[in-house]
């Protein structure tokens, strides 16, 4: 089975990797041609993941219609990108691919999710085997083989089943479950979630107030996903809780480092400028924010988030104006 692998940041070049060391045939694409050539040449994605040897089974390309050609298609874009890219594949792509999606967000100019953008972006040029990996998973652990657990979402079992199969190691193993929309949602609000949880933690506020916001960030999830038809089951497993988690807490999170930035007063023009790598969180935060006006959904983290970002809000002044919220049942 031929893999293809859109997007070589940090994620798309450690799952190409993982499959690669399976002994599978694998495509890595970059939109750089100089890293594609780098990489062939070294071995070594060192502008996204440094230090992590590439198996002799990835070949590099940085011709789109060369990658989207193959039996599965693996497709690591950032999210506000996925369409553009796809709109691009689409003359190229193999209409009976498997094709599983690693990117979390939601699109800014549609707020649809990664399973409508790429049915859009394809326009029933593709037969429908898609599925959508989740979970609480920093790409360096991952490439280090060190022990991790993620979900694989899909509507079709056997899709489902082949992806979990194809990704699971002794080091990475793999769940499945049915709820496309939990575990995208998951995926995508976890991030603005942990951009919050960064500037508690920017603020010095201590661990109360990060464990305060990740459970009722959470909660801010699950009511997002069961209005667009989500399980709550999906929440308190590894693509909601987990995820949420690990993105709130870890060193290696983009978004809460953007977040402890925040907290410590530097203005977000200037912290994207120092940064090579996305933070999917910041775009997801517009679109978060734009869903739950549209859903008339209760989102007050989301809510400060966004002025913080976007309205230029003073992180401290957001914190208090949060806890000095009418009080209410927690169920609510």
């Amino acid at each position: 089975m031929n893999i293809g692998v859109v997007g070589a940041g940090s994620w798309g070049t450690s799952l190409a990797n993982v499959l690669a060391k399976k002994g599978y045939p694998v495509q890595l694409w970059s939109h750089e041609a100089e890293l594609a050539e780098y990489m062939e040449k070294h071995r070594e994605n060192n502008r996204y993941l440094p230090g992590i040897n590439l198996h002799q089974n990835l070949s590099f390309t940085s011709a789109l219609s060369e990658v989207v050609t193959h039996e599965v298609v693996l497709l690591v874009p950032p999210s506000q990108v996925m369409r553009s890219v796809l709109k691009q594949a689409a003359p190229f792509f193999n209409p009976t691919a498997a094709i599983i999606s690693a990117s979390k967000g939601i699109e800014n100019t549609t707020l649809e999710l990664m399973s409508e953008v790429i049915k859009g972006a394809l326009k029933g040029q593709h037969t429908g085997k898609t599925a959508f990996l989740s979970g609480p998973t920093f790409a360096r652990e991952i490439a280090q083989e060190l022990p991790s657990a993620a979900v694989v979402a899909s509507a079709q079992d056997e899709v489902a089943t082949m992806a979990r199969d194809m990704f699971s190691t002794e080091y990475f193993r793999i769940y499945s479950n049915d709820d496309v929309v939990g575990t995208e949602i998951g995926g995508a609000l976890k991030n603005v979630i942990a951009l919050a949880a960064g500037v508690c933690d920017g603020l010095e506020y201590g661990n109360n107030s990060r464990a305060a916001l990740i459970t009722r960030g959470l909660a801010e999830m699950k009511r997002v996903g069961l209005a667009l038809g989500a399980r709550a089951e999906t929440f308190a497993g590894l693509a909601g809780m987990g995820d949420l988690v690990l993105t709130c807490t870890g060193e290696l999170s983009r978004n809460r480092t953007v977040g402890i930035a925040l907290g410590k007063g530097k203005k977000l023009k200037d912290i994207l400028a120092q940064m090579h790598m996305v933070a999917e969180g910041v775009e997801t935060t517009r679109s978060a924010y734009q869903l739950a006006q549209k859903l008339k959904i209760d989102v007050p983290i989301i809510n400060q988030m966004y002025a913080v970002l976007y309205d230029d809000k003073d992180p401290r002044a957001a914190v208090i104006e949060l806890m000095q919220r009418t009080l209410k049942s927690e169920y609510v």
